[in-house]
């Protein structure tokens, strides 16, 4: 009885393991079928798509046109500009200071203001250096009656000389006494000329036109010829001067058009480029290349009457070096750059691109020189660029008419007639240098 109970457990036993594993094949039987046409589906696309792409047509006439900007090659005037940068220096920055010591009884000035050459910066009490001029006047009124004296006796020895009633030594002795007495008085009128020249010293006046800082000294204060502080700055402000740095490659043009007499013109702008401070011309180039940073100092020259240029301040220099004359020109974005160098895309009349190659010049704002490869009246791309390939075939987008349309306004009527709402969307027009069918701004 036993033996059969043991037999029918491990029947048991078995069933309910077969029944298991039929279960788990069950679940993962369905995902493996799906991961396989998942495979099969994929290794079937790719085949299709090669054979697709091996079938399709090739050359100008493979897809569809794509739609472009196009502009028309004319000749401009490009100007040859330096952009460097540049400080705002005073011709003349002056730190009064005293050349004598004494009391600051007052300051002839106002922080800040425009002083001009000549007015009073500072009083210096004249008090001591007058009673001092008063008495070397004294001493030379003295030295003066005593070498009177010695010449009138002078005048009665040589008579007496004359008659042979004196000894000559003693006319000998009273001539070199004369000469003595001439030197003291000589010396007491010297030192009176520097008491004079003292208290002119004590009224400090400004030796340019220009604005005065804040004051380094206040008045009540005994300041000493020997403090390197003084007692104010004033800076020339009109005219005032640019320094800007100029690569050595571009200073023999410079020097050229400096040397033949033409007023080169520099312009300057603020710190973001963006806001025109003043215009000048060059002045001056220094005599020797900083071999540290390659270039060459240049002073420009500016008329500073509205006080626009600030002393010590960080401009933009744009200097005009050149005026190039009709000159072949295409829009910045019409020049594109590969491995084989520079090049524009070149439309036919059939509407058809192809790669050409030029040689560039300089850029004037958003305009390129093109010194070969491209003739005015030529048509090259100047939008959608991205995607063209040579001798692919393009659609010329009518720009002119896209702008006109979307500067109109939108206007919705409610049921009176009265406008509920408008709104406006302003396009911009092609470039007046640029206009033309099928141009792009």
């Amino acid at each position: 009885m036993d033996e059969i109970t043991r037999a029918d457990l491990r029947r048991r036993s078995d069933e309910e393991h077969h029944a298991t594993l039929w279960r788990r094949k069950a679940v993962w039987l369905p995902i493996i079928g799906i991961v396989i046409l998942a495979i099969v589906a994929i290794v079937l696309w790719r085949l299709f798509a090669l054979e697709g792409t091996a079938k399709r047509p090739r050359g100008r006439f493979a897809g569809p046109a794509q739609p472009v900007g196009v502009t028309t090659v004319r000749a401009h005037d490009i100007r040859v500009v330096l952009d460097e940068l540049g400080t705002v220096t005073p011709l003349e920055t002056i730190t009064v200071q005293t050349q004598l010591s004494g009391l600051l009884m007052n300051l002839g000035f106002q922080e800040g203001q425009l002083v001009q050459k000549g007015q009073l910066i500072a009083q210096i009490d004249p008090r001591p250096y007058q009673v001092a001029l008063e008495q070397y006047e004294g001493q030379l009124l003295r030295d003066q009656g005593l070498l009177k004296q010695a010449q009138m006796d002078l005048g009665r020895y040589q008579s007496l000389l004359a008659h042979d009633a004196i000894a000559k030594q003693t006319v000998e002795d009273q001539v070199w006494l004369v000469h003595q007495d001439e030197g003291t008085v000589k010396l007491d009128q010297a030192l009176v000329d520097a008491q004079k020249l003292n208290l002119t010293y004590c009224h400090i006046t400004s030796p340019v036109t220009g604005r005065a800082g804040i004051r380094l000294v206040d008045p009540g204060n005994y300041i000493q010829s020997g403090s390197t502080t003084g007692i104010v700055v004033v800076t020339q402000l009109n005219p005032i001067s640019v320094i800007f740095s100029v690569p050595e490659d571009s200073v023999k043009d410079v020097l050229d058009k400096l040397h033949g007499g033409a007023a080169m013109q520099v312009a300057v702008y603020d710190r973001a480029n963006a806001k025109q401070l003043g215009v000048g011309t060059l002045a001056a180039v220094d005599s020797q290349i900083d071999t540290s940073t390659g270039t060459v100092k240049m002073r420009a020259m500016f008329q500073n009457t509205n006080g626009v240029l600030f002393p010590d301040e960080f401009v933009n220099v744009r200097l005009l070096v050149d005026t190039l004359h009709d000159t072949v020109a295409v829009p910045q974005p019409a020049v594109q750059n590969g491995s084989n160098g520079t090049f524009v895309y070149l439309l036919s009349q059939d509407n058809v691109v192809n790669v050409h190659p030029i040689q560039v010049g300089p850029q004037d704002g958003d305009m390129i020189a093109v010194s070969s490869g491209l003739s005015a009246g030529d048509r090259v791309v100047t939008d959608g660029t991205d995607q063209l390939r040579d001798n692919a075939r393009v659609v010329v987008r009518d720009l002119s008419a896209i702008a006109a349309a979307s500067s109109a306004p939108n206007q919705r009527h409610g049921r009176n007639g009265q406008g509920q709402g408008q709104r406006h969307r302003t396009g911009s027009g092609p470039h007046p240098q640029e206009s033309g069918p099928g141009s792009n701004p």
